[in-house]
């Protein structure tokens, strides 16, 4: 097998367990009492998992799944530039909508075990940066 291939195989892996991960999150948040606004919202090349709605707040979702063979938790995998490309896609996503609520930014840790998972769930996981 060539390098290209696996590469391949293991990048659609990885697509499949996010999005598994992305559905496991949803359900989790309506458990809980979210309202569901957006799943895979784009604005230009950036991407929001999830968008909902707290109560009185908006609610920006970052998810991160990763199964148990990963070198780190999932929550690390969300660095500054990931960050900065969250909170500008919030931007245009509260802008083109008109949303008038405070926003908050939380992230969904999710790693895959055999039969089953672990959930975290980190409110207000970071705060904008000031410019």
């Amino acid at each position: 097998m060539t390098f290209y291939f696996k590469h391949l195989i293991m990048k659609k892996q990885g697509h499949e367990l996010g999005r598994r991960g992305e559905e496991i999150a949803k359900e989790h948040l309506r458990s809980i009492g979210y309202e569901i606004l957006e799943e895979n919202w784009f604005w230009q090349h950036l991407e929001i998992d999830l968008i909902a709605r707290d109560g009185n707040e908006l609610v920006i979702v970052e998810v991160k799944a990763r199964s148990t063979d990963s070198y780190e938790h999932p929550s690390e995998a969300v660095t500054s530039r990931k960050i900065r490309f969250l909170v500008n896609a919030a931007e245009a996503y509260i802008f083109q909508k008109d949303i008038n609520l405070d926003t908050r930014f939380d992230v969904i840790s999710i790693i895959f075990y055999k039969g089953g998972y672990k959930l975290e769930h980190f409110k207000e996981a970071f705060y904008p940066p000031v410019n």
